[in-house]
């Protein structure tokens, strides 16, 4: 700073330069930010730094919705939510991160609120069938890959069509069985009954095919376009109880049903009692009650 002349008057102007200059001659950004490179430097050490990403993953426990969703399950079905989630996984990649995290924290929050506006699943009461054909491995094994192929393709026409015509949804195909859930039990033994009576007129190869079928009534979840829960576990574990082709059911579904329908088709219901030397089903209610319609 410069010394006031002795002989007064105004002192000369004097000039601080407030923004230091860089190496370059170009000015830094003022106050205590950080560069544009360092900080972009320092977003990316935090965006894949693990306990930041751990910490935001502990935080999304506490959200609404499901603290999962972003897994391949809960993307990979229809709604709006899922519809996002998808372009977001392509743009973040698959890769754990903390913007990774964030987004999908508030895809989740969506999701639990369309569903609790009724525009999800949720926990609504669905009918859940589980079919396959019997003794199909042994015969699969030694007809080779075109014969199984071109039995699979007649039995899903012989099979798809009546669930689709009674509002059923062929949920996944597992091999010579799919699982398909309906709004209504009714609607399921129906599309059942038909199902098994189209799959009477199939023959490969000298294969006539007999399916069992499993039908349990309840309130799994649906998560990208598939339904899990202990529900599905006991439909699967009612369709085992099926042996050579037989229509299983649970009291659940049985007491869903209205009393004409089986009338109306036919059907006898007779409870199901375990062979003694049957391996007990594993994975449902020791209290479950099966039945089988004849």
């Amino acid at each position: 700073m410069s010394e006031t002349p002795s002989g007064g008057g105004e002192p000369p102007e004097v000039v601080i330069p407030l923004v230091p200059a860089d190496e370059d001659g170009s000015p830094r950004r003022s106050g205590p930010g950080l560069r544009r490179g360092q900080l972009s430097t320092l977003m990316n050490v935090a965006n894949s730094r693990p306990d930041f990403i751990g910490a935001l993953r502990k935080a999304r426990e506490q959200l609404p919705g499901d603290p999962a969703f972003g897994d391949p399950l809960s993307v990979s079905g229809p709604g709006g939510a899922r519809a996002v989630a998808r372009a977001a996984d392509k743009l973040v990649g698959d890769t754990p991160s903390a913007a990774r995290e964030i987004g999908f924290g508030a895809l989740q929050v969506w999701q639990a609120m369309l569903e609790r506006v009724g525009r999800g699943k949720g926990s609504q009461e669905v009918t859940v069938m589980f079919t396959d054909l019997v003794a199909f491995s042994g015969w699969s094994l030694s007809a080779g890959d075109a014969a199984t192929l071109e039995l699979l393709r007649v039995v899903a026409k012989a099979i798809e069509p009546p669930i689709a015509d009674r509002g059923g949804h062929v949920v996944k195909r597992m091999g010579d069985g799919v699982m398909a859930v309906f709004t209504s039990a009714d609607r399921a033994v129906r599309a059942a009954q038909h199902a098994k009576r189209n799959l009477a007129a199939v023959e490969v190869r000298g294969y006539r095919p007999q399916m069992r079928v499993g039908l349990h009534t309840g309130s799994p979840r649906e998560i990208g376009g598939d339904w899990l829960g202990v529900d599905v576990t006991i439909a699967a574990r009612v369709m085992e109880a099926g042996g050579n082709g037989n229509m299983m059911l649970s009291q659940a579904t049985l007491e869903s049903l209205r009393p004409e329908t089986l009338e109306e088709l036919g059907y006898t219901v007779k409870p199901y009692r375990r062979s003694f030397f049957a391996a007990p089903l594993s994975g449902v209610p020791e209290d479950l009650r099966i039945f089988r319609l004849d």
